[in-house]
């Protein structure tokens, strides 16, 4: 019984010996680098690793996935690159069409208001036509009287305003006549201009930045 007892202890100290022995052995050769097995996950490429083909160096092997996996990011920020373009030009494209927008709007403004000033001169225009018929019928003694000073004074101060917002008189007598500008009720006989020129000038015109509000009624030489 004793040496029974004797027997086991020996073997039970003989397999502790031997797993230390290997223990020793594995950490001497241990390199302390993990490597990716066949069937993990390779940390990096986020894909299973493959193990190299059969004679296929390691490190050439390893240089073909990186560099199939730098094509697959290039590719992926050449999308990002291409998206960020099409955002780029549609950014663009509603600039422009809003500035074209804005222009238009501009345009349709100033229009709006140049017809509503024109509306205004044409309405002023007889208040200056019954200034000049009253003026032209006072006598020559009259002329110093302060109250025909006055409407005097104050018709050339409306003339004046009107120029100064862009209302100019048309030129008639003694010019060609111009069916732009003048409106021609009658004919006359003139030893002073040639045939075509305005002899006489019956209603004054007016334009308004360069646009006709009133053309000159005129007699024109035959």
């Amino acid at each position: 019984m004793a040496d029974q007892e004797q027997e086991i202890s020996k073997e039970k100290e003989m397999e502790t010996a031997g797993a230390d022995k290997q223990l020793e052995e594995g950490m001497e050769t241990g390199t302390g680098e993990e490597t990716v097995q066949e069937g993990e996950i390779d940390p990096e490429g986020g894909e299973e690793a493959a193990p190299p083909p059969e004679g296929e160096d390691p490190r050439t092997w390893a240089e073909k996935r990186a560099a199939k996996k730098q094509a697959k990011q290039d590719k992926k920020a050449q999308g990002y690159k291409d998206q960020i373009e099409q955002l780029e030009d549609r950014v663009k494209r509603q600039l422009a069409e809003f500035e074209n927008f804005r222009n238009r709007t501009e345009k349709e403004k100033h229009a709006m208001f140049e017809t509503g000033a024109k509306s205004v001169v044409e309405k002023i225009l007889p208040v200056v036509d019954n200034f000049e018929r009253g003026l032209a019928t006072v006598p020559e003694d009259k002329k110093e009287d302060p109250f025909v000073d006055g409407m005097e004074r104050i018709y050339r101060q409306l003339l004046t305003e009107l120029e100064n917002i862009g209302v100019k008189p048309i030129e008639a007598v003694g010019k060609e006549f111009d069916p732009n500008l003048h409106n021609a009720v009658m004919q006359v006989e003139s030893e002073e201009y040639e045939s075509g020129i305005v002899a006489q000038e019956l209603q004054k015109g007016y334009t308004y930045h360069e646009g006709v509000v009133r053309h000159s009624m005129v007699a024109v030489v035959q």
